[in-house]
């Protein structure tokens, strides 16, 4: 939701639920963790009233346990953590899970996979972000696809089943190799609100992500 127009959020979360998308994505941003600024507990619950599909909030904000009661009281049902963040991670992973949401773990560009190998099976997903986060509209790091690529192949050696999350900059372009590397749900921004039809958007994005996995 980052991309779309804040004047109207209400009305633009229901058009992309319209639209198809499967999730709403909500990036909380504090200034302190990224050099941004943008919405908190009270917009959440707002988005919570406006729409029945399920509240993705990735929280890029310094300190990230202290707020968990709060997006959880706000309407989250995924609750996304930088391990880059927590000083006691499988904490705040249980601290979710204790609130009946799912935990998702989240991990910057340069970030080694090694940091989330021993909470892999209590996460929900794994996100993987392609931009360095703090702003929309970045371009796609490609590197990611490898480290896309080396998550799967460590969820099947695990026999998990986690979701394996991409975002940042991904577009009809480089989703099917998104895919193709084993992410399954995807972030899309701009590529979305950027275009005037948000149902062709996503239905691109869906079918060339498909091409991609076949």
């Amino acid at each position: 939701m980052l991309s779309c127009d804040f004047l109207r959020l209400g009305a633009e979360t229901q058009a992309v639920a319209a639209a198809g998308a499967d999730y709403i994505h909500v990036d909380v941003m504090d200034g302190h963790f990224v050099p941004n600024l943008t919405i908190g507990p009270p917009i959440v619950a707002a988005l919570r009233r406006a729409t029945t599909l399920p509240l993705d909030v990735h929280l890029m904000i310094a300190g990230p346990e202290r707020w968990v009661d709060a997006y959880a009281d706000a309407g989250a049902d995924l609750i996304g953590v930088h391990v880059e963040a927590c000083t006691h991670l499988h904490r705040t992973l249980q601290a979710i899970a204790k609130r009946q949401k799912k935990p998702c773990v989240v991990l910057n560009p340069a970030t080694p996979l090694e940091a989330v190998k021993w909470v892999l099976g209590d996460v929900a997903m794994v996100l993987l972000m392609s931009v360095n986060p703090g702003f929309g509209g970045q371009s796609f790091i490609p590197q990611i696809l490898d480290k896309v690529a080396a998550l799967a192949a460590m969820r099947a050696a695990a026999g998990l089943s986690f979701d394996i999350q991409v975002d940042g900059g991904v577009t009809a372009d480089n989703i099917g190799a998104l895919a193709r590397a084993g992410a399954n749900v995807f972030v899309a921004g701009t590529a979305v609100f950027g275009r005037p039809d948000y149902r062709e958007a996503i239905v691109d994005l869906r079918n060339a992500a498909s091409r991609g996995a076949s």
